[in-house]
């Protein structure tokens, strides 16, 4: 039986083989997100189709100059 040791290095050197590559998707999905809701796309289905959660895309929303939705009955799309 290998040494839990051994196991920790070898996990540790595959996160931060794929460290990088994790990395670069995400961005690459922060700003599809950011494309779809200058688009038009509903925060409700932006979050959908995201591996991210409601909170988080209001979150880069805002940072990055996206208002808010105004209140009441959203429109279908």
């Amino acid at each position: 039986m290998s040494d839990v040791r051994d196991d920790l290095v070898a996990a540790t050197k595959r996160y931060e083989r794929t460290e990088h590559a994790h990395e670069e998707a995400r961005q690459e999905a922060i700003s599809a997100v950011l494309a779809a809701l200058r688009a038009g796309v509903g925060p409700t289905e932006v979050e959908r189709l995201s591996p991210f959660t409601g909170a988080y895309i209001r979150k880069v929303a805002r940072e990055n100059g996206i208002p808010p939705a105004p209140p009441g009955p959203k429109r279908a799309g």
